[in-house]
């Protein structure tokens, strides 16, 4: 199995686990993959910032600190989701259904919902992912 981070032709990231990369060259091929937000099938693969060493192969490096820290990974995450979500806020959960029915347009959208809200929008259909974001100080 590998898995590779891809980006469409709009810019959206997504990943994408394959047999090998020959499946990865075939299905590209067939037009298979495409990406999730937007649809489009001109995608490539990205440098990917994760690496997983298998049995063996992982030796320790005295002195080397790893690329960045959890605290800097947190940070990446919280600015890649706001800078690239709109925040509808209190309205995610309207907002959230209005774009599932086709009365808005598809876009990426965060904000806050309640108990009720959030097992209305399941009960819809409607695919969401909560992601509690601290508040960072600098």
């Amino acid at each position: 199995m590998i898995i590779y981070d891809i980006q469409c032709e709009q810019g959206h990231v997504f990943e994408g686990w394959f047999a090998d990369r020959a499946a990865w060259i075939e299905q590209r091929a067939k037009d298979l993959v495409s990406c999730p937000v937007c649809g489009s099938v001109t995608v490539e693969v990205i440098p990917s910032a994760v690496t997983v060493t298998g049995k063996g192969n992982h030796q320790a490096r005295p002195g080397k600190e790893p690329p960045f820290s959890p605290q800097e990974a947190l940070r990446q995450l919280t600015d890649f989701i706001q800078s690239r979500f709109e925040d509808v806020g209190e309205n995610f959960a309207d907002v959230a259904l209005k774009i599932h029915c086709g009365e808005e347009h598809k876009r990426n959208i965060r904000g806050t919902t309640t108990p009720a809200e959030e097992e209305n929008l399941r009960s819809e259909g409607v695919s969401f992912i909560k992601i509690p974001l601290p508040k960072m100080d600098s």
